[in-house]
């Protein structure tokens, strides 16, 4: 029999990638690591690491036990689940990340809600990108992630995750006033200074493939995630942009939003065998009713 817990190291070695990685993420020295994986390697009877210039990566066997950890931990996050739902109140602690919009606009309800309904239930909240967040799912740094998916750009969907729709939310092109009025095309603002995220994101990649399409290269002068920055920008005549709905959800919006085609997908995302979780299913049934709630105000709010 195989022990359990330095089977969980060597799970957790693939997840970080290096030792140290993982001592820090654990609390261990990174010496206790890799003593417990020597052990771990004297009980399979067979090489599990091998160097690769200063790191190690796992062997085809390493591979094999790692899948099969993935197995049991799901088994055990259902079993917890399964303890869970059978008490009549939810405690303990759970661990949320959230992009920044749906944090602002959704968390802050879904969060009064749970607390009406769960006042033991303790929730803490990390405000991460989901380039960061989801592999952070996977290494069980966090029990729920809260995430973004732009037009033709999905996340690769890992088979240890559970993905569950939250809603869609429209994509705009957000005019500055200096761009002109309401008969302006994408393709007229081709010399005007854009503000987009940062390289590498999903959402740079969308919006570069947006302007593309439309005959030019953005001249891309200010770059941050932070999309109330890119309305401030815009407001301010400084900048165009692509803004999705929830970003001007309680703000008064001067800037003209005009409404794209596509629209960004919004999603929650636990680990396989924990989408039973009480407070799971809790959390997840709080956004939704914090998505009606949204749109029961800007129904209201309609002229």
């Amino acid at each position: 029999m195989f022990d359990l817990h330095r089977l969980r190291l060597l799970r957790e070695l693939k997840h970080r990638g290096t030792l140290a990685a993982v001592a820090a993420a654990l609390s261990y020295a990174p010496s206790s690591v890799s003593q417990q994986l020597s052990q771990l390697e004297a009980e399979v009877g067979v090489p599990l690491l091998e160097p690769v210039g200063r790191r190690v990566r796992l062997t085809e066997q390493a591979e094999i036990l790692v899948a099969h950890t993935e197995a049991v931990l799901e088994r055990l996050e259902r079993a917890e689940a399964d303890i869970e739902t059978s008490l009549t109140d939810l405690t303990g602690t759970l661990r949320v990340a959230s992009f920044q919009t749906a944090a602002l606009v959704l968390v802050p309800a879904a969060l009064r809600l749970l607390r009406e309904a769960h006042p033991h239930l303790r929730v803490h909240v990390t405000h991460m990108e989901p380039e960061k967040s989801l592999p952070a799912l996977q290494a069980r740094d966090f029990d729920l992630v809260l995430a973004e998916e732009y037009p033709g750009n999905p996340h690769r969907r890992p088979a240890e995750l559970e993905q569950q729709d939250l809603l869609d939310d429209p994509l705009h092109l957000a005019l500055p006033p200096s761009a002109g009025g309401p008969r302006t095309e994408l393709r007229q603002l081709a010399g005007h200074p854009w503000v987009m995220e940062p390289e590498g994101t999903p959402a740079r990649h969308w919006s570069m493939g947006v302007c593309r399409d439309a005959g030019f290269e953005p001249d891309v002068r200010f770059e941050t995630t932070d999309l109330l920055l890119h309305l401030r920008l815009v407001e301010e005549g400084l900048a165009a942009a692509f803004l999705p709905d929830l970003v001007r959800d309680g703000q008064r919006v001067t800037a003209e939003l005009r409404q794209l085609p596509a629209g960004r997908r919004v999603f929650t995302a636990v680990r396989r065998g924990r989408g039973g979780h009480p407070a799971v299913v809790a959390c997840r049934d709080a956004l939704r009713r914090a998505v009606a709630l949204r749109t029961d105000r800007s129904r209201e709010d309609r002229p």
